[in-house]
């Protein structure tokens, strides 16, 4: 009795008619999808890469980044992928151009050192 159910539902949930035929209809279904995926995740993944490929390219010395480990720094000067910050008075360290994440504001600085300085007074 039990072997009736289990081994019947999955005899006849196997069609052997539909067997190397091509449904049209999957097609259609996926493509939707495929491009909801498009817009939804690998365009703005595409457009943001770019923008930072850019912002990269244009650093100059003087300006004033953060680093992906959030370390603000003043570009002294450039290797090959590297570029020499200088995060305080002569201290100056080597960090791959790819860890740059921006470039920094006044206010993000601010805002950065006043949160620091209220989590040192707790």
């Amino acid at each position: 009795m039990i072997e009736c159910l289990i081994v019947n539902p999955i005899l006849l949930a196997a069609d052997p008619g539909s067997a190397g035929r091509f449904d049209p209809s999957f097609i259609f279904m996926l493509a939707p999808l495929f491009g909801i995926w498009y817009f939804l995740v690998l365009r703005p993944q595409s457009q943001q890469r770019k923008k930072l490929q850019e912002m990269l390219g244009s650093l100059k010395t003087g300006d004033r980044v953060v680093t992906t480990g959030g370390i603000y720094g003043t570009i002294m000067g450039f290797k090959d992928a590297t570029v020499q910050l200088q995060i305080a008075s002569q201290v100056k360290v080597d960090v791959a151009r790819s860890a740059i994440t921006g470039v920094a504001t006044e206010e993000a600085e601010d805002t950065s050192k006043q949160d620091s300085g209220s989590k040192g007074k707790k």
